[in-house]
């Protein structure tokens, strides 16, 4: 049973910054594909980050420069360092994972596995 548990969400100012976690557990092959989402009120989800398991990342256009994602194999875990946090970044965020390497495109109904999302509010 793959559980993803998502922490590190909360309310920030303008330009301040979070780091989301993600930990995984019940899934232990190192082929798969794992990502930040997010989903606002009103707008449908869009893919925030996502890193395959060579360590190739990518990045929605509107949070490059500003966030980072990166995964901690041997602590099972992924993460978004998120910096200089804009009012438009308010969301749901939830990280996913699909047991598939190397993955080139995929959408968000793609993922096998969802976390119950963390909120994150900037003002």
């Amino acid at each position: 049973h793959v559980q993803l548990v998502e922490s590190g969400g909360g309310s920030v100012q303008a330009g301040g910054s979070l780091r989301l976690s993600c930990a995984v557990s019940g899934y232990t092959s190192s082929c798969n594909y794992v990502a930040w989402l997010r989903q606002a009120p009103g707008k449908e989800r869009e893919r925030v980050a996502s890193v395959d398991s060579d360590g190739s990342t990518t990045y929605a256009d509107s949070v490059k420069g500003r966030f980072t994602i990166s995964r901690d194999n041997a602590k099972a875990s992924l993460y978004l360092q998120m910096n200089s946090l804009k009012p438009e970044d308010t969301a749901m965020y939830t990280c996913a994972a699909v047991p598939l390497c190397p993955v080139s495109t995929l959408s968000p109904a793609g993922y096998t596995w969802w976390g119950q999302g963390t909120q994150v509010t900037v003002s």
